[in-house]
C-alpha cells in the first residue's frame, strides 16, 4: 500500500517531540500558520441556541487528523470513530439504533501498530443514500452496510487510506484514496467499475481531501495539485479541468496550493476554493469559469440565498455576492480559531473552532448572534443542518445537536 508523502514530516517529527500532539495537528491541518487565536470577545447573543442532546463516538478522529462528520439521512444520524466504533442514533433523541464496536489494533498513528486488529479504523464517512452507508478505513478499505441494521453488505479493497467521505449517485458508490486514486464501485456488488488515477500528487500537501462531489452522471473534487475535476460516473474519464490556483511562491509552504476543500453545487454552479488560491463560481456542466476572485481557504464556502460565506486561512469569515464574488461583509473576531467550513443555518452562518466552541454569525451582517461550548476539544468538521437543528462533532468524538429559536 502506497503512501503519499506527510506534510513537513521531518518538521512534523522535530515538532511531535518538542511540543506534543496539539501543534502536531495544527500543521498537519493548517500548514505552516499557527498564531495563537484572537481572545474571544463578549456580545449579547441575538439568537437563543438550545443543546437538545450529546452523546460520544468512541475517540472520534483521535491523533489521525481527519475530519470526521455526522451523516443525517431519514431523521438518523449516522457516526463512526477510528477505535471502530461505528452507530446510528435517532436524530432528534440522540437514542441509539444500532451500534457496532470493533477492537482495533494499537499504536500511534502514522508511525505503526504495536499488534495487529480487525480493519475498523473508520475516517472516511459515513456516507447515506437510502437503504444503503458506506465507510471507508486507515487501512484502505471500503465497507457498504444495511443503514437500517449495520449488516455489512460488500467490503473492497483499495490502494491508501480513505479519509474523506465517499459519494453514492445512480447505483455507484466513489471512493477517493489519500494516493490520489478515485475508485468507483457497484452499489449493490462492490464490484469495481473503474478507477482514475490523479497522476499528479504533490509531494508537500495539506492533510485533507474533500469529498467527492456526485450528481447528474458526474463526479466532482479539487485535487491537491490546485485544479477541479469533474470525471465521467460511467467511465471515469476526465470530463473538464479547471486550475483555480497558480501555485505561486519562493518557499515550498508558499506554494501548497491544496483544492481540497468542500465543493458545493448551487444548481448548475460549483463553487470552490483553494489554499494559496482562488473563491471560483464554475459552470457544471460545462467546466467554464463564471468569475473568481482571490481567496484562500482549506475549508470552503457555504452557500445561502443571496451569498457566499466562506473562511480564508486565517479563520476570518468573508460574505461574497453570488453575483461577481464582491465582499458583502468580514468578521475577523474569529481569526485564528481555526475555524470549520461554515454551514447555513436559516439566518446564520454556523462554524466550529478551536476549544469546542460554535459560533453563530447574522448572515446580514457578520456579526456574531450566538455562541455554544460543545467541550474542551478542537471542531474540525463541517456543521451539519436540518431544518432548525445543528450536529457537531468534535475531533474526540463528542457530538451534540442544537436548535436555534427566536
Amino acid at each position: 500500500m502506497k503512501r503519499r508523502h506527510l506534510l513537513l514530516f521531518p518538521l512534523l517529527v522535530a515538532t511531535f517531540a518538542l511540543a506534543g500532539c496539539g501543534l502536531w495537528s495544527k500543521l498537519f491541518n493548517r500548514g505552516s500558520n499557527i498564531q495563537p487565536p484572537k481572545p474571544l470577545v463578549e456580545f449579547t447573543p441575538t439568537v437563543q441556541v438550545q443543546k437538545i442532546w450529546s452523546t460520544r463516538i468512541g475517540d472520534g478522529a483521535g491523533r489521525s487528523g481527519v475530519r470526521l462528520q455526522p451523516a443525517y439521512s431519514d431523521g438518523k444520524l449516522y457516526l463512526i470513530s477510528t477505535d471502530g466504533k461505528i452507530e446510528a442514533l435517532d436524530a432528534s433523541t440522540g437514542k441509539e439504533i444500532w451500534r457496532q464496536s470493533t477492537r482495533v489494533g494499537d499504536g500511534i498513528w502514522p508511525f505503526k501498530r504495536k499488534k495487529p486488529g480487525p480493519d475498523a479504523r473508520y475516517a472516511g464517512g459515513p456516507t447515506v443514500s437510502g437503504s444503503l452507508l458506506v465507510v471507508g478505513t486507515l487501512d484502505g478499505h471500503v465497507y457498504a452496510m444495511d443503514a437500517a441494521t449495520g449488516k455489512q453488505l460488500w467490503s473492497a479493497e483499495v490502494d491508501d487510506e480513505v479519509i474523506s467521505p465517499p459519494a453514492i449517485d445512480a447505483g455507484t458508490v466513489y471512493v477517493r484514496t489519500n494516493s490520489g486514486y478515485v475508485y468507483a464501485f457497484d452499489a449493490n456488488t462492490g464490484e469495481r467499475k473503474w478507477l482514475n488515477d490523479q497522476a499528479n500528487v504533490p509531494l508537500l500537501s495539506l492533510r485533507g481531501n474533500g469529498p467527492l462531489l456526485a450528481a447528474h452522471g458526474v463526479v466532482m473534487f479539487g485535487s491537491d495539485d490546485g485544479n477541479v475535476v469533474s470525471l465521467r460516473g460511467d467511465t471515469g474519464a476526465i470530463q473538464w479541468k479547471l486550475p483555480i490556483t497558480k501555485g505561486l511562491g519562493r518557499t515550498d509552504i508558499q506554494k501548497l496550493n491544496d483544492a481540497d476543500d468542500t465543493l458545493q453545487l448551487d444548481g448548475s454552479t460549483l463553487y470552490a476554493t483553494a489554499y494559496h488560491g482562488e473563491l471560483a463560481a464554475i459552470d457544471a456542466a460545462q467546466g467554464q469559469l463564471v468569475w473568481n476572485r482571490p481567496f484562500s481557504s482549506y475549508v470552503g464556502v457555504g452557500v445561502a440565498d443571496n451569498e457566499l460565506v466562506g473562511v480564508d486561512s486565517n479563520s476570518v469569515v468573508w460574505a461574497f455576492s453570488k453575483d461577481g464574488g464582491g465582499d458583502l461583509w468580514k468578521q475577523d473576531a474569529l481569526e485564528y480559531h481555526w475555524l470549520t467550513a461554515p454551514t447555513i443555518q436559516d439566518k446564520y452562518a454556523v462554524v466550529g473552532g478551536v476549544e469546542g466552541y460554535v459560533h453563530w454569525l447574522d448572515l446580514s451582517n457578520g456579526k456574531l448572534a450566538a455562541r455554544v461550548r460543545l467541550s474542551k476539544d478542537e471542531i474540525r468538521a463541517r456543521p451539519v443542518v436540518n431544518g432548525d437543528t445543528v450536529y457537531v462533532e468534535d475531533e474526540k468524538g463528542h457530538v451534540a445537536a442544537y436548535r436555534i429559536s427566536g
